[in-house]
């Protein structure tokens, strides 16, 4: 275990993964400051930066920008109010208040420690369970790939919980656009409409692209835009006595978060609100969370970046994508010719670990810069929001076309560009599509492959067991809404 720990450590041992790190947390941090970057969003818009790097230094870069990203999101939300990313709203209901109390430097001080700390047990979680898991891929085969992909798309369930029936409406949507192109089995074209670049399928890169930074776009053009007042901060930090006092919450909290980012389907954001209940449910000062309480900014913080490291072991280990930033992160990949699944540990072990690393290395990178960096960060909010839309635009085009030269790749940004729009307007679930495009091709290929081999026979689907095991997870997680919920009221009850 420690001659991979050192692997993972000489492969990123060179000036430039070294810069690509340093580089991504600081734009993690600026765009995770920014309302409405979330972390997928600022990890699909430095996918086309990418292009053309040793695959070391893109990885780097990505996942830097992804653990850095989450923890953005805490200073708008503490600063102002306004949660920077989603997995921020729960960091807001403390932080908040401490800075309406004239304490805001307490809670961004507590936040970027508890972050940074939360990651290190992401990764060191990432680094324990990711061998072993890849092991134990190896012996899939197309039926227990099938179920997998299964037991990927009912995670929308617990997307979804709101409405069940949007996230599934828009999983068949994706599932749909994902058999645009060549079958893969008898060749013929399957609604390409003439195009030849279409005979590919659509391109996954300008899709998330549009799905997320051009939608932004066109949210952020349409809707009011407020006038942020600018908060006067204070510098003073917690006492070292205080911080070492909240280790039980920093550990209760990164365990939680690292076991349920392993899970695919649940994200920063539900994790950081899980954390931060489980958290009050065992302290002595409940009555202070939602008043301006250390540890209810502590708890969601810790949480959410331990997700990190968490949500990296499925996308590794069996190239399922739990998140829709795993989801962007697959594709990029991919693009740069890694194959994300269990026989990634042989091929590139040297990019696995340095992965571990690189996280690492991030995490202590993001608590430098969270410190000394609090000013410039409030500053970028002051940014005109023309020139920042015409910013993500212009990148977006650039970066879709860069994909693969061709102008059909903006159009199919722009189409999924609008759909986005669409979508969040009439309060439909994006990330349903996205772990649709990810997955049908997966679920597609390995029905039809388990079908030959037994004859046409659908009982090897559940005469294997490993498959038979994921579909009744796959059934269980259908239920995962009503057992959520009944938590919660029992969470509330308490």
């Amino acid at each position: 275990m420690l001659d991979n720990l050192l692997l993972g450590f000489s492969t990123i041992a060179t000036l430039p993964v070294v810069a690509a790190i340093f580089a991504g947390v600081l734009i993690g941090i600026l765009c995770g400051v920014l309302p409405g970057l979330s972390a997928s969003t600022t990890v699909a818009l430095m996918v086309p930066f990418t292009f053309g790097m040793d695959p070391v230094v893109a990885v780097a870069l990505l996942v830097s920008v992804y653990m850095a990203g989450e923890y953005g999101g805490s200073i708008t939300a503490i600063a102002i109010g306004t949660p920077g990313t989603p997995a921020a709203a729960a960091t807001m209901l403390d932080g908040y208040e401490l800075t309406k109390q004239g304490k805001p430097g307490l809670a961004l001080t507590t936040s970027v420690v508890a972050s940074s700390i939360g990651g290190i047990i992401g990764a060191l979680v990432l680094f324990a369970f990711s061998e072993p898991l890849a092991r134990f891929a190896l012996s899939f085969g197309a039926p227990e790939y099938f179920a997998l992909a299964v037991f990927g798309l009912t995670i929308i369930a617990s997307l979804s919980s709101d409405n069940l029936l949007k996230g599934f409406l828009i999983m068949f949507l994706g599932l749909f656009l994902k058999t645009i192109g060549l079958d893969g089995f008898t060749g013929e074209e399957r609604y390409t409409f003439g195009v030849p670049k279409l005979m590919d399928g659509l391109s996954f890169i300008p899709a998330l692209i549009g799905l997320f930074a051009m939608a932004s776009v066109f949210y952020g053009v349409e809707e009011d835009l407020r006038r942020s007042e600018r908060v006067s901060l204070s510098f003073a930090m917690p006492r070292l006595k205080k911080l070492l006092s909240m280790w039980k919450v920093y550990l209760h909290a990164s365990v939680l978060g690292s076991i349920i980012g392993v899970l695919p389907g649940a994200g920063a954001t539900i994790t950081s609100f899980i954390c931060y209940n489980e958290v009050r449910r065992f302290a002595k000062n409940k009555d202070e969370f939602g008043k301006g309480a250390l540890e209810g900014v502590a708890a969601p913080e810790a949480g959410n970046n331990a997700v990190v490291g968490g949500s990296m072991v499925p996308l590794l280990t069996l190239g399922i994508p739990g998140s829709a930033t795993t989801a962007v992160l697959l594709g990029a990949l991919m693009l740069h010719n890694i194959q994300p699944g269990p026989l990634l540990f042989q091929t590139n072990g040297e990019i696995v670990y340095g992965v571990f690393a690189a996280l690492l290395v991030a995490c202590f990178a993001q608590l430098f810069f969270g410190l000394i960096g609090v000013p410039l960060w409030i500053r970028v909010i002051s940014a005109p929001r023309p020139l920042l839309l015409s910013v993500i635009a212009v990148i977006s085009v650039v970066g879709s076309y860069g994909y693969n030269n061709s102008i059909v790749d903006v159009w199919v940004m722009f189409g999924f560009g609008l759909l986005g729009y669409i979508l969040r307007k009439l309060d439909f679930p994006i990330t349903p599509i996205i772990l649709a495009l990810v997955l049908g091709g997966i679920l597609e290929e390995n029905f039809r492959r388990a079908l030959i081999v037994s004859n046409g026979d659908y009982t090897i689907f559940v005469s294997q067991p490993i498959s038979a095991i994921l579909l009744v997870m796959a059934a269980l997680s259908l239920m995962s809404p009503y057992i959520l919920n009944r938590l919660s009221r029992a969470g509330t009850n308490v």
